[in-house]
């Protein structure tokens, strides 16, 4: 174990305490723009905004909702096997679907600015018996401070771009002693684990991606229905989980699919549904009809744009559209999960900027589960090469349906790779081991 810590590392701690006090202006300023919410302050100081509960506990920190959303078999299963689950995001939306989402025995927190007096107040109060971090969540003091403690660390579900691997090699001291702070990675893929054992990482496992394990998300039935009613025989396509300048090309993609079919009808749904107002203004602009799902307005035939401003409902949208375009990948947030859509039925379409899901969107790319469009200005004819084509879309769905359900897995070996870390009681009550046939 590397345990002197680089001057690098020491640096960062005392500027990161150095500029503690600067964190209250970010934390206002982000507030104004709805991206904190001012009563829960405290918890990004380290300051807890309740009491930890009794028994075993177990931390697990995800950025967002996308990394939220990918482990929420997990927290399920661990807090039905009596651990108590902390869950610690850092958006606002994660802590909405967090709130809406988690099984009993589970709570969420912000998670604490990543300097050592936030930090060592959050685990002094919380005391995890185990600690995971998601996907690429890697924050030096938050490693530091869990090494100090010699809490059991685990990095569950794991990824590291070519890109990141690339900086982190040349800080070869710092990423040395960063990522032997951790007991066991868990990779997406073998990619993934040969890069982190290149960095250091002495305990490396390969259960899969966590994000093929997801469900299909579920959908009101009769709200679903009174929407398909009210939208007829009309033709429909999805823009979702879109981020800003991502609707731009969505309308102007829906203004030329129109001159092809004349009924046509968009679903918008921004990845942050706080943006419904700036959006609404962007359709009017375009002089759109716009019907909005919060304030209740039904689909007339006038309606060019049914803005879906809400959170937890993507399964009524996705229900609601044959054909989706799925955001984020026009843009540098990396793309999102395309699984629940392709569990949903819906043909998927996204632009290149996938980085995020890069391991999934290969195997969808390849197989022709999702169509990739390079230009945004190209975007239309995707879309209406399969509008006018039923056919496509049932073999595209399909090929994307048996893709994710041939991939499945890796909650049954993760759950099961994480067994050392529980108690004995714990241990004794998770999935047994696939046998190597299933496997």
């Amino acid at each position: 174990m590397a345990d002197r810590r680089p001057l690098l590392i020491s640096l960062y701690r005392g500027l990161a305490r150095a500029l503690t006090p600067i964190f209250n202006v970010l934390f206002w300023s982000r507030s104004r723009k709805g991206k904190e919410i001012a009563s829960r302050k405290g918890e990004r100081f380290g300051h807890a905004g309740m009491a930890r509960p009794s028994g075993h506990l177990v931390w697990i920190h995800a950025a967002s909702v996308g990394e939220t959303m990918s482990i929420l078999p997990v927290i399920d299963a661990l807090a039905r096997n009596g651990n108590s689950v902390l869950l610690t995001t850092v958006t606002v939306t994660s802590a909405e679907l967090a709130e809406s989402r988690l099984p009993e025995g589970a709570i969420h927190q912000f998670v604490p600015y990543d300097a050592p007096g936030s930090l060592g107040r959050f685990l002094d109060h919380w005391k995890p018996d185990l600690a995971m971090v998601v996907e690429s969540e890697i924050w030096p003091c938050l490693f530091d401070e869990i090494h100090d403690r010699k809490i059991p660390f685990v990095l569950l579900n794991g990824r590291l771009s070519d890109g990141s691997h690339r900086n982190w090699a040349r800080l070869a001291s710092v990423s040395k002693y960063l990522f032997n702070c951790l007991d066991l990675v868990l990779a997406q893929s073998e990619a993934d684990a040969a890069r982190f054992r290149r960095l250091g990482c002495r305990n490396v496992e390969t259960p899969g991606n966590l994000k093929f394990d997801a469900e299909r998300p579920g959908a009101d039935a009769t709200a679903l229905s009174a929407l398909r009613a009210q939208i007829g025989e009309r033709p429909v396509w999805l823009a979702a989980l879109t981020h800003p300048g991502e609707e731009e090309i969505a309308l102007q993609a829906h203004e030329a699919l129109k001159t092809e079919f004349p009924k046509l009808m968009l679903v918008l749904v921004p990845r942050h549904p706080a943006r419904a107002d700036e959006i609404s203004t962007l359709i009017e602009e375009r002089e759109l009809k716009v019907a909005s799902r919060t304030a209740g307005d039904d689909i007339l035939a006038a309606t060019d744009v049914y803005l879906g401003d809400t959170l937890g409902e993507m399964g009524l949208y996705y229900g609601l559209a044959p054909v989706t375009f799925l955001g984020g990948s026009f843009s540098d947030v990396g793309g999102h999960n395309p699984v629940e859509a392709a569990l949903s039925g819906s043909a998927l379409v996204t632009g290149p900027k996938v980085a995020n899901a890069r391991a999934v969107y290969k195997d969808f790319f390849s197989s022709g589960a999702a169509i990739k469009v390079e230009d945004p200005g190209n975007l239309a004819k995707a879309i209406a090469g399969l509008l006018g084509s039923p056919a496509q879309i049932a073999d595209q769905s399909a090929k994307a349906r048996a893709l994710v359900e041939g991939s499945r897995g890796a909650l049954e070996k993760t759950l099961r790779l994480l067994q050392p870390y529980l108690t004995v009681e714990d241990r004794d009550r998770m999935p047994e081991a696939p046998n190597e046939q299933g496997s």
